[in-house]
């Protein structure tokens, strides 16, 4: 389990890129036959990916976390980018299609990653620590229903589909959910925002041979960094997040921290990025 630490704000001014890169950007998350994770300071989360060939992948129970079992003071949300798979949660098994999404709560003591008939299941998960236990729960991706939001004028109408949230499935701590866009619309998050009481993650992914350009750093004082295919950026609670792709994408995002509700954010208006 690789760990991260985050540079201050006033340091993140003063970073190579690649210095930059290091510090925010995540690459070779998805390898085949193996599952990788990442520690981070941000609120304790814990993100990585599994892709099960012919044997049976588990969540790690490294040293790093503290405790016997990955799920010991934890919970997780598990999204399946690849083709229908299967996730094992103790003696229970659950079929996960394309995008759908399973949460899993704290004490379950096995999660087991096994592939599917097609044999291209691809699993990224996001976990953050956790106090009180909620039921394990399934979300179907044909199942969503969500309104667009955005204005096509501005190149960001979009579609926010929210999988773990308080409005839907429970959980202690964590939210998740991704965003997919509109044809001709590239702008993520804009106008951008800042989220003073949690952390957030960002995984592009469909984003094929394209790139996206992603912002961050303190409003006033604002870096990028270029995304690839499947490649996670760390967002702390002082800086901005937003970004803009050469081509169609989706994004993932998963948020922890003291407060769940998806609209407490501090907006920040363009007038003072700079």
């Amino acid at each position: 389990m690789q760990l991260h630490y985050s540079p201050a704000p006033e340091a993140t001014n003063t970073l190579s890129t690649e210095e930059l890169r290091s510090r925010f950007l995540v690459g070779n998350l998805f390898q085949r036959g193996a599952v990788t994770a990442h520690y981070t300071d941000l609120d304790r989360m814990v993100f990585g990916a599994a892709l099960p060939i012919s044997s049976i992948l588990s969540l790690p129970a490294d040293r790093e976390l503290g405790t016997s079992y990955f799920l010991e003071r934890r919970e997780v949300g598990i999204v399946n980018l690849g083709a229908e798979g299967l996730v094992r949660a103790g003696a229970t098994t659950y079929t996960l299609g394309h995008l759908d999404c399973l949460y899993i709560g704290i004490g379950e003591r096995e999660v087991r990653f096994i592939n599917g008939a097609e044999g291209r299941a691809e699993y990224f998960f996001v976990s953050t620590p956790a106090h009180t236990k909620h039921p394990t729960a399934v979300v179907r991706h044909a199942e969503l229903r969500t309104e667009p939001t955005g204005d096509p004028a501005k190149c960001n109408r979009r579609r926010i589909h929210k999988l773990i949230h308080p409005d839907g499935v429970k959980s202690c701590q964590l939210v998740l959910g991704f965003t997919e866009f509109e044809p001709g619309s590239v702008w993520n998050t804009m106008p951008p925002h800042t989220h003073s009481r949690r952390s957030e993650l960002y995984l592009y992914f469909d984003l094929g041979q394209e790139a996206a350009f992603h912002f961050l750093g303190l409003p006033h004082a604002t870096r990028h960094v270029v995304v690839r295919d499947r490649e996670a950026v760390l967002s702390p609670p002082w800086s901005v997040h937003c970004g803009a792709g050469t081509g169609a994408y989706r994004f993932l995002w998963a948020m922890g921290g003291d407060n769940q509700i998806f609209t407490d954010m501090d907006p920040v208006p363009l007038a003072e990025l700079q």
